[in-house]
């Protein structure tokens, strides 16, 4: 008979470990996002139909809110640089007839010591007439030279504007007042600062070269309001009928109204 016996199973044998219970992870629902983008406060329109209400009601308020605050500084900057300009357009053209007036005098001392010197007596009329008739194409060749200089003299004065814009980390940027929403408190601007020419400015050379442009970036910029008017009360081109300024305010500045128009045909006397 054959004998059996018994083995007992070594300890090395790998066993299945068994799963602990507390290690057992239970799966968690998965939250669901919901995007829930508005409709459109214009026409009510779904977001997913992508219209343009509100981007062109946007440019609209933008073109309006500029006109009733800005419109101001634009009227302040387009008065500085008129009434400087015709300053300078003026005061060229006056050096060039005092030059033109100056060569006339000395051409009527010329003939009319030729005409004591060979004939005894004053110069003849046509000579004279002659001599105030080239004074009075000069004048008229000066003045039209000295207005065909605006375009460059009111670049140049508008290039004399600056403007600084307040940085975003201001109070008045970051933290605007509520006031200044509803509706109780005006919207206010800084002053407006308005360079002239530099001391010495000699009109009658070239106009110098616009200053550099300031290291201020185009987001940190500001217009500011003149520090004093323009000197010369002398005569003015007047503006346009339709476009003529306002009175007069006290509260900002005000420039000469009341000008005169181009020098007339006998704008000297003859001599």
């Amino acid at each position: 008979m054959e004998d059996f016996r018994y083995v007992r199973p070594s300890r090395l044998l790998s066993r299945t470990p068994r799963p602990d219970r507390g290690s057992i992870a239970t799966p968690s629902p998965t939250p669901s996002i919901i995007r829930m983008d508005p409709d459109c406060a214009i026409c009510a329109a779904p977001a997913n139909s992508a219209c343009e209400c509100e981007s062109k009601s946007l440019e609209l308020a933008i073109k309006h809110a500029e006109q009733r605050i800005m419109q101001s500084v634009y009227d302040d900057i387009r008065g500085w640089v008129r009434a400087h300009a015709q300053d300078y357009i003026l005061e060229h053209f006056r050096q060039l007839t005092d030059r033109r007036k100056a060569a006339h005098a000395a051409h009527l001392d010329r003939i009319t010591k030729n005409a004591y010197y060979n004939y005894q007596s004053a110069p003849h009329a046509n000579e004279m007439m002659a001599a105030q008739a080239t004074l009075k194409r000069g004048i008229d060749q000066d003045w039209q030279a000295s207005v065909q200089r605006y375009p460059e003299v009111l670049e140049y004065y508008y290039s004399l504007v600056e403007l600084t814009l307040p940085g975003d980390k201001e109070p008045g940027v970051k933290n605007p007042p509520m006031s200044a929403f509803t509706g109780t408190r005006k919207a206010s601007r800084r002053p407006l600062s308005l360079q002239g020419p530099p001391v010495g400015f000699n009109p009658d050379l070239a106009l110098p070269p616009p200053p550099h442009r300031m290291s201020t970036p185009p987001h940190q910029m500001m217009v500011r309001r003149p520090i004093s008017p323009p000197p010369n009360m002398d005569r003015r081109t007047p503006g346009p009928l339709g476009q003529q300024p306002p009175p007069a305010r006290t509260n900002r500045l005000s420039y000469r109204t009341g000008q005169a128009g181009p020098p007339p045909g006998q704008y000297y006397p003859p001599y």
